[in-house]
């Protein structure tokens, strides 16, 4: 069990030695992430889950994330607020409020994977969440420089009670607490997701919502699936990669790197990066990953986000909404409402020749989950590293023509990448920018340290 925050980590582990599957597992961490990682993601926001079960061999993604709004909208969205967050000393522009709020699936996502591949009751999923919303969990150090980075979209509403009370903002090793979130964590207990899309929840949402300027309808609500998705293949030494085809073309980019496993150390980097290379809009991302592999060998991968969060909350719920329509490259020429916004998440497993479950994988960062889950591929699959070391290795992104390296790269892959016509922007510090990946393999379980990640095991 694998996940970005050691409350996570031990909800998912507990309902393990329960006697619960990795869906059950996810699910309660989910759940759990929801109230412990709340710079990073929320019971409002979307995600997706990869779910391999061992006894057919089949692997499948479930698409929880986000909709457009706006069926049976009677005006036009009021405009967003544009907000400025910085990341490696560069600003970009995003837009929060009422109007970027999308159709949330979370709640939605947790009731399929339950029903479809649980084994332990609703409650028992639920209340351990609940239970954490009521103490408040302690916001890991890494969180908090997240939290620096976002607060403009963090501290409106309700969020400056929650993330900055007193006046002071939330720094490592301080309590996260959310006034009214285990209240509704209680309704999601007692009435199951239906409450978040056709009860009271729902109703609270789309008046806030629509007050606030926003378009989201009850018909938004009512109409929203979880959808099934087939997941394509991709080869890496010799071992099989699943996922779904994503945003930033994460398996169309490993079909690229079939050869990787050939070169030496200093070509093998400038070929990640010419795979890498990419005109694609940067984004920051707030979003976590969580990794479960039950003893039965079933394996749930999860990634989930709030985009980062629209500074509209709800009311005596602890609830922030998400601001997935404040990143507009999310939604692609030709979509309605109704329809699934764009997202570069990537949650995957991968599987020896003979079908075996070998590696079950995920990572958050927008369009750095395709990076670092191709060099913690790499380490793992051709430099046949254990799980940690994998994820602990510094890695590189690419943006155009720029190579951003972590501390501690090799000097002379550097090298070969400037030879090769990259310049180099040197980082001198490990950062959330990069990533963070969560994964359990036959080692042992690890979390990335760039985002006070950690893993557990039975």
């Amino acid at each position: 069990m694998a996940a970005g925050h050691p409350a996570t980590a031990e909800v998912g582990l507990r309902t393990l030695e329960a006697g619960g599957s990795a869906a059950d597992a996810g699910v309660a961490a989910m759940l759990a992430a929801c109230v412990a990682e709340s710079v990073l993601t929320g019971i409002a926001g979307g995600g997706f889950a990869t779910y391999h079960e061992a006894a057919t061999g089949t692997t499948t993604c479930l698409d929880f994330f986000c909709a457009v709004p706006g069926l049976d909208a009677t005006r036009a969205a009021a405009p967003m607020e544009p907000i400025a967050v910085a990341f490696g000393g560069v600003p970009q522009r995003y837009e929060i409020g009422a109007s970027s709020v999308g159709v949330p699936g979370v709640p939605a996502g947790c009731g399929a994977l339950h029903h479809r591949w649980g084994r332990v009751s609703w409650r028992r999923v639920v209340d351990p969440a609940r239970s954490l919303a009521r103490s408040g969990t302690l916001l890991p150090h890494a969180h908090a420089a997240t939290l620096a980075t976002l607060r403009a979209a963090m501290l409106p509403g309700l969020g400056a009670q929650v993330y900055a009370p007193n006046g002071r903002l939330l720094a490592g090793g301080d309590l996260l607490f959310h006034p009214g979130l285990s209240t509704a964590l209680t309704v999601l207990s007692d009435e199951g997701p239906a409450a978040f899309y056709s009860g009271s929840i729902a109703e609270q949402t789309v008046a806030t919502v629509q007050s606030g300027g926003g378009i989201l309808t009850q018909s938004d609500l009512r109409s929203y699936r979880v959808l099934s998705h087939p997941v394509a293949a991709a080869f890496l030494a010799g071992r099989t990669v699943l996922a779904r085809r994503d945003l930033n073309r994460f398996i169309e980019t490993l079909d690229d790197l079939t050869d990787v496993a050939d070169l030496p150390r200093p070509a093998r980097a400038v070929a990640l990066a010419n795979a890498l290379r990419s005109n694609a809009p940067q984004r920051l991302g707030d979003t976590t990953n969580i990794t479960v592999v039950d003893t039965d060998g079933n394996a749930c991968v999860i990634t989930l986000t709030l985009g980062i969060g629209s500074g509209v909350w709800l009311d005596g719920l602890g609830i922030h909404l998400n601001s997935m329509l404040g990143e507009g490259e999310l939604i692609r020429p030709g979509t309605n409402p109704g329809d699934r916004m764009a997202s570069c998440m990537c949650p995957t497993v991968v599987t020896a020749p003979d079908g075996p479950l070998l590696l079950a994988i995920g990572s958050a960062g927008a369009t750095r989950i395709r990076t670092a889950l191709l060099h913690t591929l790499i380490n793992t699959l051709v430099d046949d590293t254990d799980t940690a070391t994998a994820i602990h290795r510094p890695r590189f992104h690419v943006v155009s023509d720029v190579v951003h390296a972590e501390p501690g790269y090799p000097e002379e892959e550097l090298e070969a990448l400037s030879e090769a016509g990259y310049k180099l922007q040197r980082w001198d510090y490990l950062d959330h920018y990069f990533g963070g990946v969560s994964a359990v393999g036959p080692d042992g379980a690890a979390g990335d340290p760039r985002r006070g990640g950690t893993g557990r095991r039975l």
